[in-house]
C-alpha cells in the first residue's frame, strides 16, 4: 500500500481516539477549559449518559467573537507561546487538541461572550460566527457523541455507568479547586451541588458533600513544606481504611493525578499502621515549582514526571508518616462503627507487671482496687478519661467526657512497648555484627555503582560492603538485629530501592518488624487482671505515644461511644 498523508477528519478523530475515550473525558476536558478561563461557577447538564448531550456552561473570562473559530482549530490555544512554556505549564489545558477533537465526533456548538461585548456569540461546524444573548463566559454543548464513529459509540456503556463516570470526574475538578462552585444534572435532575468554599461554605463541609461524613470526620488535615515543596490535606485515620483504592486523591499544581511515586511514599508512610491489604485514604495537594514537573507526559494529562522524584518521594512519605504519627487519642475520629472485632490472645498464668512509669508511680499498695474509689468526670479530664473496669480480662472501660472509652489492653501495650523500642534502637544507633565468612554478590555495572555512591548511607543502615569488581561486592557485616536474615538478599532488596528512589527503609523496615514480634509477646496478655492504677497508666501512656491509635498489626487499639450513641441504643429521648 503506498504511503499518502491522512485528511485532517481522519487525523482529527484519530487524535480525538487519544484525548476522548467515554462522555466522562468530554465533561473532563471542557471543565478544566472553564476553570483556566477563571471561572467562579461550572454548570454541567448531561442527557443519556452524555451519549446524547453534554453541556458545559461558566462565567469565566469567555472567548472573543474573532478567537471562536479559531478555539476549534488543531493545535490552537492561548496557554502557551513557546517550546520553554512546555517546561512552566500553569493551567490544565495547553495542547489546544480538546475542543476540535471533540467537535470531529459530535455535534459541538460553542457560544461565548466576554465583559466588552454587548452580546453573545455562537459558532458551529464551518459556519461564521453569529450574534447569540449569552452572559460573559462560555457555554459549549455537545451533542451525539461518537455519531460519525459507530465503532466507538458501541463501546459505551449504559447510561447510569457512563453518568458515574462523569461524577467521578466532576468530584476530582471539585476536591482539586475548592474556589469554584460545581453543579451538575442527568436527564433534568439535579445530582450534585458543591458550594464554593469563602461564601458560607467551609472546607469541612466540601469535603463531606464531596467525599462523605464518615471521611470529613475520620482525617485529619496536614501541612508542611520542604526543598521548595509544599504538601498539605486530608488523611485518613488508619482505622478508617478501604480495601480498595478508591478514595486517594492527588493534586500537584492543582492538577488531579496518578503518580506512582507519591503513590509509594503514601504507602510508605501508612506502613506501621495500616491493617492487613487495606488501602489508607487521603486527599493530597502537591506543590512545586513549574520547571520541576513535566505535565507533558499523556494525552490524558492524568500522569506527570517529577525532575527530582526522589526528592518529592521523601517530604511526601516524611510529611504523611510525621502528621499520622503525631495524632493522640482525643485528636481523631474514633467510632463505634469502625470497631474491628480484636483478636483474642491465650491467657497465661503468670505475667510479670506492666512496665509503665505511672503504674510505678504511683506509689498505691500492692493489690490495692482503686476502682472503690474511681476519679470522677469533669470537663478537664484526660482524652481517653479514667479506667472504671476490666471487662473479660481482655478490654478497658474507661469514661471521658465524651462517653464510654473501650480499650483492647494486648493491643494498646503491644503498640507502646513497640515505640518504646524503636526508639531504644534509634537512640543507640544500628549496631553492625561482621559475618564469620564474607559474602560475595554479583551486580549489574549500575547496582555496584550505586553501591560506591551509597557507601556512606549503607554504613549507617549497619552493611559494610567493599567493591571486589566493577560487578561484584563483598559483604562484610550486617545489622546485629538482622543477623539471622540471608545478607544476599537483604542487600539486592536495599540496592533496589536505592536504585529506585535514592534511599532505602528495608533494613528499618525488616527490624521494625522484628521488633513488633518482640513487643507482640512482652504484651499485656488477655486474661490478666489489672489494677486500676495499672488501667489508668495505660491510658495515659497511650495519651503520649505515637500511633497509639492501632496495634502494630494496624488494628484499632480503642474505639468511643459517645453518649448519643449509647442514648440511641436504649431508644432514650425516642
Amino acid at each position: 500500500m503506498p504511503i499518502r498523508k491522512l485528511d485532517a477528519s481522519l487525523i482529527n478523530q484519530i487524535t480525538a481516539g487519544e484525548v476522548i475515550e467515554r462522555p466522562a473525558s468530554v465533561v473532563k476536558e471542557l471543565v478544566e477549559n472553564s476553570l483556566d478561563a477563571g471561572a467562579k461557577t461550572v454548570r454541567v447538564q448531561i442527557e443519556e449518559g452524555g451519549k446524547r448531550r453534554i453541556s458545559v456552561a461558566d462565567d469565566g473570562s469567555g472567548i472573543a467573537q474573532d478567537e471562536l473559530a479559531l478555539a476549534l482549530a488543531r493545535h490552537a490555544t492561548s496557554k502557551l507561546d513557546c517550546a520553554e512554556d512546555l517546561w512552566r505549564i500553569q493551567t490544565l489545558g495547553f495542547r489546544g487538541e480538546a475542543l476540535p477533537s471533540i467537535a470531529s465526533v459530535s455535534r459541538l456548538t460553542l457560544t461565548s461572550a466576554t465583559g466588552e461585548d454587548e452580546h453573545g456569540w455562537r459558532v458551529e461546524e464551518a459556519a461564521a460566527p453569529a450574534p447569540r444573548p449569552h452572559p460573559r463566559g462560555c457555554t459549549v454543548d455537545v451533542r451525539d457523541l461518537f455519531y460519525n464513529t459507530p465503532a466507538r459509540r458501541k463501546f459505551l456503556r449504559a447510561d447510569a455507568t457512563e453518568w458515574k463516570h462523569i461524577a467521578t470526574a466532576l468530584r476530582r475538578l471539585a476536591l482539586g479547586h475548592l474556589a469554584v462552585t460545581f453543579e451538575a444534572s442527568h436527564d433534568g435532575r439535579a445530582q450534585l451541588q458543591y458550594p464554593r468554599v469563602g461564601e458560607g461554605t467551609g472546607e469541612a463541609a466540601r469535603l463531606e458533600a464531596i467525599l462523605g461524613r464518615e471521611f470529613a470526620e475520620q482525617s485529619v488535615f496536614f501541612e508542611d513544606a520542604a526543598d521548595g515543596l509544599r504538601v498539605c490535606g486530608w488523611l485518613g485515620l488508619p482505622t478508617y481504611s478501604r480495601s480498595q483504592p478508591d478514595q486517594q486523591f492527588l493534586y500537584v499544581n492543582g492538577r488531579y493525578v496518578r503518580d506512582k511515586t507519591v503513590a509509594h511514599a503514601v504507602r510508605k508512610a501508612y506502613e506501621d499502621v495500616l491493617y492487613g491489604q487495606r488501602y489508607p485514604c487521603y486527599v493530597i495537594y502537591l506543590e512545586a515549582p513549574s520547571g520541576a514537573v513535566d505535565v507533558n507526559v499523556h494525552p490524558s494529562k492524568l500522569e506527570v514526571r517529577f525532575r527530582e522524584s526522589r526528592q518529592v518521594h521523601h517530604v511526601v512519605s516524611h510529611s504523611i508518616a510525621q502528621a499520622i504519627g503525631t495524632v493522640r487519642p482525643g485528636e481523631g475520629g474514633h467510632d463505634a462503627a469502625h470497631f474491628r472485632n480484636l483478636v483474642n490472645e491465650n491467657p497465661q498464668a503468670q505475667q510479670p507487671a506492666m512496665p509503665l512509669p505511672a503504674a510505678r508511680a504511683s506509689g498505691a499498695p500492692a493489690g490495692l482496687r482503686a476502682d472503690l474509689h474511681p476519679p470522677k468526670a469533669s470537663a478537664d479530664m484526660p482524652p481517653l478519661g479514667f479506667a472504671r473496669t476490666q471487662l473479660h480480662g481482655i478490654y478497658v472501660l474507661a469514661e471521658n467526657e465524651h462517653g464510654l472509652v473501650l480499650v483492647d489492653m494486648h493491643a494498646a501495650h503491644e503498640r507502646i512497648t513497640y515505640e518504646r523500642l524503636k526508639a531504644s534502637r534509634d537512640a543507640s544507633g544500628v549496631r553492625m555484627q561482621p559475618l564469620l565468612v564474607p559474602q560475595s554478590l554479583n551486580l549489574s555495572e549500575a547496582e555496584a555503582a550505586c553501591v560506591g555512591e551509597h557507601q556512606e548511607a549503607l554504613q549507617s543502615f549497619g552493611l559494610d560492603m567493599a567493591a571486589a569488581s566493577p560487578t561484584q561486592v563483598q559483604i562484610r557485616a550486617v545489622p546485629s538485629l538482622l543477623a539471622r536474615a540471608d545478607p544476599v538478599a537483604l542487600v539486592r532488596d536495599v540496592v533496589a530501592d536505592l536504585m529506585e528512589h535514592g534511599r532505602s527503609r528495608r533494613i528499618a523496615e525488616m527490624e521494625n518488624e522484628l521488633l513488633a514480634s518482640m513487643a507482640c509477646h512482652g504484651a499485656v496478655r488477655a486474661g490478666r487482671q489489672l489494677t486500676m492504677e495499672e488501667m489508668n497508666a495505660l491510658l495515659r501512656e497511650m495519651e503520649e505515644t505515637e500511633r497509639s491509635g492501632q496495634c502494630n498489626h494496624g488494628r484499632p487499639t480503642w474505639v468511643q461511644l459517645s453518649i448519643d450513641q449509647l442514648d440511641k441504643l436504649f431508644m432514650r429521648g425516642q
